[in-house]
């Protein structure tokens, strides 16, 4: 979810600077925010992230070049698509990183010093 939700966010911020669309931190933000709710649909489906992010792109792009169907919609969908495997990788990296972290918050608070079973 996390290395989705990046990608479509470098890929809108890269498609406003090629067609000199204004954006700015107060129109990212509240998209941000969007994807965060949406993207909870999404994990699995293979584009999923991607469809579930179209229609809240005129939050980027405004009304007349965020319409779903259109030109700049379909390279999103393109650009998208050739950075999924990255962000692949940064959702693996993330959930690595949380796992270490939960798993040091387990042996230091839960277990509180008792020793550890023994692995087979």
């Amino acid at each position: 979810m996390c290395g989705s939700m990046i990608t479509i966010t470098a890929c809108a911020t890269a498609v406003c600077l090629m067609n000199d669309l204004p954006i700015s931190l107060g129109t990212v933000i509240p998209f941000i925010a969007t994807l965060g709710v949406a993207m909870v649909a999404s994990p699995g489906a293979p584009g999923g992230s991607i469809m579930t992010a179209l229609p809240f792109l005129y939050m980027i792009f405004g009304t007349e070049a965020g319409d779903p169907n259109g030109p700049i919609c379909a390279l999103m969908v393109a650009l998208y698509i050739t950075q999924d495997s990255f962000g692949t990788a940064c959702n693996v990296s993330g959930d690595n990183a949380i796992g270490v972290v939960v798993d040091l918050i387990y042996k230091k608070f839960i277990l509180k010093g008792a020793p550890l079973p023994e692995e087979a």
